[in-house]
């Protein structure tokens, strides 16, 4: 602990908006590029497959976070009330706030390098933005799942998150998998019902690590769980490549939930954090970093894809310039009185 604050959640936390920020760059030479797939070299392939993985561990752990902190509380009529307040009503301002900025950004930029196939701009710039509505569906729930979990022991609820787990994560695999090998149109049926599906999986996985359900696993049976997890997400994105199947790597995803979850759990036995000032710094922002980063994401663009280097080196550079251009100006949106703070939902 340093001044109250738990130091893993910190970390975690920083992990989470740098990965976003790297997947998001990556993103950015890769799909922007699209048009020179074919002249990838191997390497350049392989890198984009594990960067996939790397970067779609950013929202699970921001998922696994908000289940640790907000689901092991108690919860009646006014402290739902105020969550709601402090919680549910500042997300939706900020996010209407942040889609007319967005919109309005998009207008005003313009394109001018023959390098980039910006058919895919307007994606790119409002793709983050799908997280928002999301967390606050979640938030709107979580006293009701709180109060929920508080009368089953945290056993019983594993019990559940696994069968959940079995029809958010398996099936749409085994149906991915048919599909891959030409058997087509397999739609498996299944309910979750006022489970949040794949999201709220991820959440209440946070609030069992909150209980300690998993201390009794092993750290190095955790680790090669975490590593199992990457070398399949890379090995399935390159045979489906292979196949010609079109697949995209996404938080439904089995071995991206094993992969985030097996880490996560590692943190969560860190007891001191390294460099613990950078890593609060980054932690303390990262909200903030989230709703602006995609302001300079675009902008950057023609600039690296222009530089003569491969794709990978491109988006270490872009990624970097993503952290430093999104800190700065957060830094100084925060120090303007009155506004900096709920501009950028920091409290």
């Amino acid at each position: 602990m340093s001044n109250n604050r738990v130091e893993w959640i910190d970390l975690v936390r920083a992990i989470a908006i740098l990965t976003v920020l790297y997947i998001h760059a990556t993103d950015g030479i890769f799909i922007i590029s699209s048009d020179a797939i074919m002249n990838y070299t191997i390497f350049s392939r392989f890198f984009n497959f594990a960067s996939l993985f790397i970067g779609r561990i950013g929202v699970p752990f921001f998922l696994m976070i908000t289940g640790y902190l907000l689901l092991d509380r108690s919860y009646d009529d006014e402290r739902v009330r105020k969550f709601w307040s402090k919680n549910c009503k500042g997300l939706i301002i900020v996010t209407i706030i942040w889609s007319i900025i967005y919109a309005l950004s998009l207008q005003l930029i313009t394109f001018e390098s023959t390098q980039i196939n910006y058919a895919e701009a307007g994606n790119l710039f409002f793709s983050h933005m799908w997280y928002m509505p999301m967390i606050i569906g979640m938030y709107l729930s979580i006293p009701f799942v709180a109060s929920a979990l508080s009368h089953f022991d945290p056993k019983t609820i594993n019990q559940a998150t696994i069968v959940f787990a079995f029809l958010a994560f398996l099936l749409p695999f085994i149906t991915v998998v048919m599909a891959m090998h030409g058997i087509q149109n397999v739609n498996i049926q299944y309910c979750l019902g006022f489970s949040g599906g794949v999201y709220g999986i991820y959440i209440i996985l946070g609030y069992l690590v909150k209980k300690d359900l998993f201390k009794k696993y092993s750290s190095r049976s955790l680790e090669l769980l975490a590593i199992v997890s990457f070398i399949i997400c890379l090995l399935f994105q390159y045979y489906s490549f292979i196949k010609g199947f079109d697949f995209f790597l996404w938080y439904e995803f089995p071995f991206v939930l094993t992969g985030s979850f097996a880490l996560f759990e590692l943190c969560s036995r860190i007891e001191t954090v390294r460099a613990f000032p950078l890593v609060s710094f980054l932690s303390k922002y990262s909200f903030a970093v989230f709703l602006v980063h995609n302001l300079f994401r675009l902008p950057l663009l023609p600039v690296v894809v222009g530089l003569p280097f491969t794709e990978p080196v491109k988006a270490i550079i872009l990624w970097i310039l993503l952290i430093i251009f999104s800190y700065i100006a957060v830094v100084i949106i925060y120090r303007i009185p009155k506004f900096g703070k709920f501009i950028l939902y920091m409290r």
